[in-house]
Formats: C-alpha cells, structure tokens, sequence
C-alpha cells in the first residue's frame, strides 16, 4: 500500500543537516545549496516508486545543476530488515546507476523526521533563500516515464531558477513508506 507525502507548508525553513555520504564523507546542508536553492530527495535503493524515478531524478538533479539548483539525495532507511539500502549498497547504486549528486544516510532518521518526510521518495525544493518552494512528486505518472504528461518537479526548477511563480497546486509524492525504527 503506498504512503503519500503530507502537506509541508510552503515558506516552511529547510531544517538544517549534518550527514555522512556511504564512503564516510560529512556534507552540511548549507554548503550543499547551489546559487538559486537545494533539491533535497529522501529516497532509498529498493522500493519499486522510488527505483521508478531514480532515472529521472538523476537527469533532473543535472538540469538543476545547470541552472544553480544542486540536489541532494537522503537515505532514511537504514534498517537492519532492509538490507538493499544499507551503505554498501548505497556505494553500488552511486556508480551502476551513475548518481552525480551526494546520496547521504540518515541513519538516526532524525533528518527524515525533521523534515517530515513519509516516503521514498519525498521531494522537497527550497530556493536561495532556504524557504520552501516545492514539495510534490516528480511527475504526473511515476510507474511508466512513457505516460508522463506534466513534469510538476522539472516546471518547479525551471520556474525558481527564472525567479517566477511556482504553482501553489502540488500534488504529494507517493512511494514506499519510510521504514521507521521502532
């Protein structure tokens, strides 16, 4: 059964992190930010929504870079029942799936839980100013990029990046819930 992302209040202030990337590199979430914002992406290895968009992701993480947006992908679900999102794994997933942006683990899940994030993936973009500005999905047909009509994630860059109005009309992401420790 997927889990939809909850309503986040745009404006909301991006909480600030400290993470760790799987080869044991720290990134603070400040340096992180290009010019014009963050895109941040808690998302895993497994979960068959989030292996989905994992392409497109990674395609959209390169136009953000190209118009000042860097992105940042969280790993929340470091959990000793889902073994394909452990760290090691992690470091195969950067290089087979060709990741060019820090995929970092939030071990503790207090980064997800910060955020508020419910599932993999959630998407959040925040601008220059560490205000948020986007949190939805990727598009409008996660299963089958063939099907898809409005790239909502890709019009959100596009228009922060331009400085005009993001769309106050945001459908929430869906995927695997995060697998939460007890």
């Amino acid at each position: 059964m997927p889990v939809q992302s909850v309503e986040v209040r745009l404006g909301s202030p991006m909480p600030p992190f400290e993470l760790k990337d799987p080869e044991g590199k720290t990134y603070r979430s400040d340096a992180l930010y290009g010019p014009k914002g963050l895109l941040v992406i808690f998302t895993c290895n497994h979960c068959p929504y989030a292996q989905a968009v994992w392409p497109r992701t990674i395609r959209l993480a390169g136009y953000a870079r190209e118009l000042g947006i860097n992105t940042v992908g969280i790993n929340p679900n470091i959990h000793p029942d889902y073994p394909e999102d452990a760290p090691e794994v992690m470091k195969e997933r950067i290089k087979s799936w060709g990741i060019t942006f820090p995929y970092l683990i939030d071990e503790s899940q207090e980064i997800a839980k910060a955020f508020d994030a419910q599932c993999t993936p959630d998407i959040y973009l925040f601008d220059a100013d560490k205000k948020l500005v986007y949190h939805g999905r990727v598009d409008d047909h996660w299963q089958d990029e063939s099907k898809v009509t409005k790239e909502e994630l890709k019009e959100a860059i596009t228009n922060l990046a331009a400085g005009r109005p993001i769309t106050g009309t945001q459908f929430p992401s869906m995927g695997c819930s995060i697998k939460w420790r007890r």
